[in-house]
């Protein structure tokens, strides 16, 4: 869908743009600017928030705000026009330029206005156009084309037509291309139409992918999540809270996994004293340099060398299609409590990753999800997910499935506690793992087989070469 229209050749609207996969609806946080503001072209005007993340929106031209269509905290349809610009400020009577014109009236040829030299207009999700040339618009046989082949672009999900060397992509794949550094004109499409879909993406990303640089050290954990709510009214018994955003996905998701999916959850309570002597000793080797170590990230891949071994268990259940899809790929999820509550964004291709890549990788995701920006292409497609609930001191819990994936791995809090070790009593760092599998797909062996891989592996962590 366009993210923009023209009502004529002074004002333009921009629409609320679907910045998700099938979103409908998102809710407007802040807004940036105020009438009669100028804005130009790739500013960010507001944020919004939809069921997945909340997203920055940039203007795709230049001019003056004109109108703000809806006021914070309203929630707008995907397509609804929320901000008016005029792009010709100082040319005339606002009104009269406005108003549409008479319906027996021929109406007159608008010219495009060009952009400021050295910049280019730019649509959301799609990138700068190829061509900065302007041409005014004909008259006679020519103009009715352009004007179904612009509507038939809109029908289509793709906006206004775009020149044909120009690949086509959705905004979601667009920017997972960014995010990996692919250029989509060298990317093979397999999409219906020859549209590039998010497989083809990761297809091109694969071979050249390099070791990723380290990020700056930032914490392991993610902030306590906080419930954003209203200031309750002195004397009153009870507040309430509107559910939207991300808490009422959160909501909608849980119970549709919770009942659809047959949960069976198990148990394991395991040694990792090894495991931290290992953090330590990583902590000061000087390939981990510049990234963050601790206990999850042996944990993670722990969790990756244990469906290396038992691959069966990286699936998903299709109902319509009544199959078991196998991944040969894991996207990790990684289960982050933020303000504005929990989200799950997750690593792809985390099978192929090195430990100080990994390492890395954990460190920008949880940063980013602190930060807020966590995008919608970065919590889809996931297929297996960590929950880390030692980290608020809980020893374990009975995870929920997160939508679409096959199990999730609960991590509680690691304490020091009295444990038999070789025949005697001593102090030994001891956690507990709980894992949770559809039980559709996912027999007690098969899972039993994962969770003591996992536990085996953080007991003696030489397994760790030995096994992958």
């Amino acid at each position: 869908m366009t993210t923009m229209t023209e009502t004529s050749a002074r004002f333009r609207e921009f629409k609320m743009p679907d910045v998700g996969e099938g979103l409908t609806e998102a809710e407007i946080l802040k807004w940036y600017v105020q009438p009669g503001d100028t804005v130009t072209d790739g500013q960010v005007v507001c944020e919004v928030e939809t069921a997945k993340a909340a997203v920055e929106l940039p203007i795709p031209f230049d001019g003056v705000v004109h109108e703000l269509r809806f006021a914070e905290g309203t929630t707008v349809d995907v397509g609804q026009v929320i901000i008016a610009v005029d792009v010709a400020p100082g040319s005339g009577d606002t009104a009269a330029e406005a108003a549409p014109a008479p319906a027996s009236a021929e109406p007159e040829p608008a010219a495009e206005p060009e952009a400021p030299k050295g910049r280019q207009p730019v649509l959301v999700g799609y990138g700068v156009s190829e061509s900065s040339t302007k041409r005014r618009a004909r008259k006679g046989a020519e103009q009715p084309a352009a004007a179904a082949a612009a509507i038939q672009g809109e029908l289509n999900g793709h906006g206004p037509a775009v020149q044909e060397s120009r690949p086509l992509a959705k905004p979601p794949v667009r920017k997972l291309a960014k995010d990996l550094g692919i250029d989509l004109a060298t990317v093979v499409p397999t999409g219906e139409g020859g549209i590039i879909t998010r497989e083809d993406v990761h297809a091109a990303a694969a071979p050249a992918q390099a070791p990723a640089t380290a990020p700056a050290p930032v914490p392991a954990t993610v902030p306590e999540p906080v419930v954003t709510a209203p200031t309750p009214v002195p004397g009153a018994r009870e507040t309430r809270i509107p559910v939207k955003g991300v808490r009422k996905a959160i909501a909608q998701a849980m119970v549709g996994s919770a009942f659809t999916a047959p949960h069976v959850t198990e148990f394991v309570t395991i040694d990792v004293t090894r495991t931290m002597k290992l953090v330590a000793e990583l902590k000061d080797d000087k390939d981990m340099a510049g990234v963050r170590v601790n206990p999850l990230l042996i944990i993670a891949k722990a969790l990756l060398v244990a469906i290396k071994r038992n691959p069966e268990i990286n699936a998903a259940w299709d109902e319509a299609n009544q199959e078991i899809v196998q991944k040969h790929y894991v996207n990790l999820g990684i289960a982050a409590a933020t303000p504005r509550g929990l989200i799950v964004p997750n690593i792809k291709d985390a099978q192929d990753k090195t430990l100080p890549q990994l390492a890395a990788a954990l460190g920008e995701l949880v940063a980013t999800a602190r930060d807020g920006r966590t995008s919608p292409a970065a919590m889809a497609g996931g297929t297996v997910t960590i929950t880390n609930v030692g980290v608020f001191g809980v020893d374990t819990g009975t995870p929920i499935l997160n939508p679409g994936e096959s199990a999730i791995l609960a991590v509680g809090a690691i304490k020091l506690q009295p444990w038999v070790h070789k025949g005697k009593v001593k102090p030994r760092q001891v956690t507990t793992l709980a894992l949770s599998f559809d039980h559709r797909l996912i027999d007690g062996e098969l899972g039993s087989k994962v969770l003591a891989d996992v536990a085996a592996i953080l007991e003696q962590p030489k397994r760790l070469i030995t096994w992958a």
